[in-house]
């Protein structure tokens, strides 16, 4: 989040793990832009925060074409911002998955060519893997499946057409906060083939995700598994 408080900070940790690969999260929704208000006056607050209401910001992307030219704008000065920074571009993902968007898409793949752009985050998490995996929330993680199916097959058809990689499948999008050792064993268990993200936010809460991601029992499955750990730039040379 190129716009947050802690972007600083984290740049220069990144900086000193060469290995670690970084995204660009772009914001269009419960966050703060990187253009001045007064800029973007379509897209968000006096304060220069966009709307907490997803469905509203979807609407108003879709329908208004002023807010689609600001929104452009506002694109293109988050990948500025990360430019500057100087960290390769490993991928995009978009805050609360709003890449599902075909608006926000759209214009995602349309900036990003001009910044080499090769990879983003497609946010399809399986039902019944997932359900398999964490053994709970069957109704909320199917009804969830069923409204995101058709998003997902779009965005995965543009993606393809646009000769951009992506991952196959997310883990994680019904448990934030909850990825705690228990769930992540049980969601390497069950992964389908093909490429899966498992994605984390371990400040976020007290549901034992920092823990998940440094037990060594999680490492020992990983290794015993086969199961190959990747970066998003790694994908071309996988043949996608």
């Amino acid at each position: 989040m190129v716009g947050a408080a802690a972007t600083g900070d984290a740049v220069a940790r990144a900086r000193r793990l060469p290995g670690l690969k970084v995204g660009l999260h772009l914001v269009v929704t419960r966050g703060r832009a990187v253009l001045a208000p007064d800029d973007i006056p379509y897209l968000v607050d006096p304060a220069g925060r966009f709307p907490d209401g997803l469905a509203r910001a979807g609407f108003r992307y879709f329908l208004v074409p002023g807010a689609r030219r600001q929104l452009e704008r506002e694109i293109r000065a988050q990948f500025d911002a990360f430019r500057e920074t100087g960290l390769p571009l490993d991928h995009v993902n978009v805050h609360n998955h709003m890449q599902l968007h075909p608006t926000v898409l759209g214009l995602i793949l349309k900036v990003g060519h001009e910044y080499a752009l090769t990879s983003v985050r497609l946010p399809y998490e399986p039902f019944l893997a997932s359900w398999r995996a964490a053994g709970d929330g069957l109704p909320v993680r199917f009804l969830s499946w069923l409204f995101l199916f058709p998003w997902a097959a779009l965005m995965r058809f543009r993606l393809n057409r646009s000769n951009v990689l992506s991952n196959d499948y997310l883990f994680g999008m019904h448990d934030t906060g909850r990825m705690g050792k228990r769930r992540v064993l049980g969601i390497l268990s069950h992964l389908p083939q093909g490429v899966s993200e498992v994605h984390f936010h371990p400040a976020g809460g007290p549901g034992g995700e920092l823990e998940a991601l440094t037990s060594g029992e999680v490492a020992e499955v990983l290794g015993a598994s086969g199961i190959e750990s990747i970066r998003f730039g790694d994908l071309g040379r996988r043949g996608g």
